[in-house]
């Protein structure tokens, strides 16, 4: 059941559906709005596939992908392999990663954040600690 939050900031897009897919770096799984996932592929589609190395990382990154719609009760279907994929057991979190949502075991979820917890300074730093805007994103 998507939280009612969530569902009022998707209705936009709750007609043209979702892609659901595994993360690449995480165990859980990443919920794209159908017009990321179209950007998304476009990139992908100007990969040339005569090189093993790109169709193999299209093989991979598409695997086990979804498309999915969000039920008029605010429902998202999430398929048995997915499930199992990510690990999802009893409780999950949905978590806002920009452009797409990832859906997490919560367990899992809170050890995600703690493992990483320790270092986010320094990520954060190194990330977004630009000496001036000529270094970064303005």
């Amino acid at each position: 059941m998507m939280p009612v939050a969530f569902k009022k900031q998707l209705s936009p897009m709750l007609k043209d559906g979702f892609v659901l897919k595994r993360s690449v770096f995480q165990s859980c799984l990443e919920l794209y709005p159908m017009a990321e996932w179209d950007l998304l592929m476009q990139k992908i589609n100007k990969l040339n596939r005569f090189k093993k190395k790109n169709n193999d990382f299209i093989r991979r990154f598409t695997a086990g992908v979804k498309i999915v719609e969000i039920d008029s009760a605010g429902r998202l279907l999430v398929p048995k392999d997915l499930i199992s994929f990510a690990g999802i057991t009893k409780e999950l979190v949905l978590s806002s990663a920009v452009n797409i949502i990832e859906i997490w075991d919560k367990n899992q979820y809170e050890k995600a954040i703690d493992d990483v917890a320790v270092d986010f300074a320094d990520l954060a730093e190194e990330v977004m600690g630009f000496d001036n805007e000529a270094d970064g994103v303005s």
